[in-house]
């Protein structure tokens, strides 16, 4: 497999970012294009980079075990949103992105060929960009996801609020806001058939484990399939590395 590791301008940032590749050599494709492969944007969590999920998964000897190409971006800390400032996070995630990687290495964005997944603030990043755009992607999955809103007013004291007052506004109205992934599921539910298959797994010890209980009951009220797992473990890497690997051997393999 080849890593690459790059930075580049995305107009909707309007500043430079670190993007990170993983790719398999010509020899490996067993006559399979990297226009044909399976897409993966793997998406990184609040304190981390584009550099995350190559550093402390094994994501690389699971992209060669699977032909998959890897798409890792950085976001900073930006909660995948289009910032006030103008910064497009969102929309360079899920429309600039995907034009980029066709014009520069000739990935076509199709959409059954087409994954999305991310830990912590990259799982919300991830449901996000699946329930809202569902004609791009044909699975998603989220891994100790911020999937409600809802922890935003319940914890005042938070050493970051200052900083999702920044990104969300006023954080006593962010639920049941465009923000709220609970009012993207509300959406999406209106047409079920037309979702991508949809992840979730989170650890019993996990501080966000409310929120995705939040979000699977959600979702069987609404009718929304959701393939969801538990067990015990907490907000650690060995628990996303098993399960991003779960995630991709249950829609790659079965497909």
């Amino acid at each position: 497999m080849a890593l690459i590791r790059m930075d580049h301008l995305p107009i909707n940032v309007k500043v430079n970012l670190p993007l990170n590749i993983i790719v398999p050599e010509p020899g490996e494709m067993g006559g399979v294009p990297v226009r044909d492969r399976k897409v993966l944007y793997l998406l990184h969590g609040l304190s981390d980079d584009a550099s995350a999920w190559s550093r402390y998964s094994t994501i690389e000897l699971i992209a060669r075990r699977l032909g998959l190409v890897v798409v890792m971006p950085s976001v900073g800390r930006s909660f995948y949103v289009d910032q006030p400032n103008g910064q497009a996070y969102f929309t360079y995630i899920t429309e600039e992105l995907p034009q980029y990687l066709q014009d520069v290495f000739g990935i076509v964005p199709k959409r059954e060929n087409t994954l999305i997944a991310g830990l912590s603030m990259g799982g919300y990043g991830a449901f996000k960009a699946a329930l809202l755009h569902p004609e791009r992607y044909f699975a998603a999955a989220s891994l100790s996801g911020v999937l409600s809103m809802a922890i935003m007013a319940t914890h005042p004291d938070d050493e970051r609020q200052p900083e999702f007052v920044h990104l969300f506004g006023d954080l006593s109205k962010v639920g049941g806001s465009l923000h709220d992934p609970m009012v993207w599921l509300q959406r999406a539910a209106q047409n079920p058939a037309a979702l991508p298959k949809l992840f979730v797994a989170c650890g019993r010890q996990d501080d966000l484990y409310p929120l995705n209980r939040m979000f699977k009951a959600a979702c069987e009220q609404l009718g929304v399939p959701l393939d969801y797992y538990e067990e015990d473990g907490g907000h650690t890497w060995p628990f996303w590395d098993k399960h991003i690997q779960r995630f991709l051997s249950l829609v790659l393999e079965a497909d």
